[in-house]
């Protein structure tokens, strides 16, 4: 399961706004209360003091929890995982601790203390954890109430979190300034695309680009010239070629071929609300191979999801069995990619990151 800030956002909206609630750190004698929460995705505004130092509700100024930030939670929710706050924030945002208390008001929220995993000098030993979040739907607590899980089993190794970088990509000019793209909606879409590329050539697989993406430069050379990247769909080896299909799959985002006898996956990267011209180029494709087994793949930033899973499951599309492969799980895997030398992987393994989600 996965959160949004819309999640969020609900939740804390159901906490009452006239009283005041209390810090997870039992030790911070500061006050919060809520004065106006927007929904969907926030902003929420607060006033928090300190009674120690004087302070009232009266004095307090009013404070702004951005829906930045509540995205930013959100993204690094997984069920039943402890995340911690602070860290997830890096010492940035000055109202982080109001929204990790708030979030813990609310039912499906615990706190908790896992175990530290500690590396001394190669020696190992699990010490006392510090303070986490954890997100467990199927247990709730009493609404408005702090409620400490216990995880006495439960460690944490603090390795560094793990940063995917993107290098030397340039963007060619005609892709932004013939179109009403915002530079930096292509550049991310062309940022995803360079990984499904890269993920693919690890994976041992060969892989088209859409045709009017050709002119990106990856590392100096554009990816036309890039090893194992198809400059033509009329080759005899290609699936595509054979079914005489490459009118409709020229435009297509990205597509693997294995062997030249199987396509691992059709993928469309809908970085904006195009999901379903995406969903229209792959039925073409579709149409074109109708009995060829296949993975049809929207690509789409997490906060997308409900969308996405809508228009994938409308009566036009149900024929695909569309997957949706979020950008957090493409960069998951191209962080493997990157870092591992992958091999032996099966089919099932791409099963593991494009979810599906067709209704039955």
């Amino acid at each position: 399961m996965r959160i949004t800030a819309h999640n969020l956002v609900k939740a804390i909206s159901c906490l009452s706004r006239n009283r005041e609630y209390n810090y997870v750190n039992s030790k911070t004698p500061g006050r919060i209360r809520i004065i106006d929460v927007t929904e969907p995705d926030g902003p929420i505004v607060i006033r928090r003091w300190n009674p120690n130092k004087g302070e009232s509700f009266h004095t307090a100024k009013n404070e702004t929890i951005s829906s930045e930030m509540l995205w930013r939670l959100a993204n690094a929710i997984s069920e039943n995982e402890p995340i911690n706050v602070d860290r997830l924030f890096a010492g940035s945002y000055n109202t982080r601790s109001v929204l990790e208390s708030l979030v813990a008001h609310t039912p499906e929220f615990y706190f908790c203390y896992p175990g530290r995993i500690v590396d001394k000098g190669g020696q190992t030993s699990i010490e006392h954890g510090h303070k986490h979040l954890i997100w467990t739907p199927d247990n709730p607590h009493e609404n408005g109430v702090l409620s400490e899980k216990e995880v006495q089993n439960m460690a944490i190794s603090e390795i560094p979190s793990k940063q995917v970088v993107y290098d030397d990509i340039l963007v060619p000019e005609s892709l932004t300034t013939n179109g009403p793209l915002d530079i930096e909606v292509v550049r991310r879409h062309t940022q995803i695309q360079i990984a499904l590329y890269i993920i693919g050539l690890q994976l041992g697989y060969r892989t088209w680009i859409a045709q009017n993406d050709m002119g990106i430069q990856y590392k100096g050379q554009p990816l036309v010239n890039q090893p194992n990247i198809i400059s033509s769909l009329t080759d005899d080896e290609n699936v595509v070629s054979r079914f005489r299909a490459e009118s409709e799959a020229k435009l297509i985002d990205c597509i693997w071929f294995q062997n030249g006898r199987f396509m691992p996956a059709v993928m469309e990267v809908e970085h904006t609300t195009g999901v379903t011209s995406g969903l229209t180029r792959m039925k073409g494709l579709y149409d074109m191979l109708p009995d060829f087994r296949t993975r049809y793949v929207i690509v789409a930033p997490d906060d997308d999801r409900d969308m996405v899973v809508e228009k994938i499951n409308r009566p036009q599309f149900h024929c695909l069995d569309a997957r949706y492969f979020a950008y957090s799980a493409v960069e998951e895997l191209y962080y493997i990619c990157t870092h591992r030398n992958l091999h032996g992987v099966t089919q099932e393994f791409l099963d593991c990151y494009m979810e599906k989600v067709l209704y039955t």
